[in-house]
């Protein structure tokens, strides 16, 4: 098992900045790609950014490129999102996941290909 807490989230106005966490506890971190998603009201859950497993490989969405920087520290068991220039379509819950990687290159970006999940932090962008 995985466990998965996201921190980090709160209000702000759009141009604002928010820095996503991720805690994982339970195995070895280094052993899983990590993904962040997220979920707006009445909508499904999207993807948004995934971090191989050694940090090496990044793939963002389309809204998330350009604004949008995923990173991982494997020495504290950690994953971030730093959003910048926040805008109103953000707002969403957002979700960190966990993907057993076999590979070092491994970079999921469908919800399924997701072993674990976070409960999720609230973002909310206001114009």
């Amino acid at each position: 098992q995985v466990q998965l807490v996201e921190s980090g989230g709160g209000f702000v106005l759009t141009g604002g900045s928010l820095r996503l966490s991720c805690a994982a506890s339970g195995r070895t971190f280094s052993n899983y790609a990590m993904g962040w998603f997220r979920q707006a009201p009445g909508k499904e859950r999207e993807f948004v950014a995934v971090i191989s497993r050694n940090g090496v490989t990044t793939y963002d969405a389309d809204s998330a490129k350009g604004r949008f920087t995923i990173s991982r520290d494997n020495a504290k068991n950690t994953m971030y999102l730093q959003m910048n220039d926040l805008k109103p379509e953000d707002t969403a819950v957002y979700y960190c996941a966990a993907a057993l990687s076999s590979t070092y290159y491994y970079t999921p970006q469908a919800a399924n290909k997701y072993d674990y999940w976070g409960q999720g932090t609230q973002v909310t962008v206001s114009s």
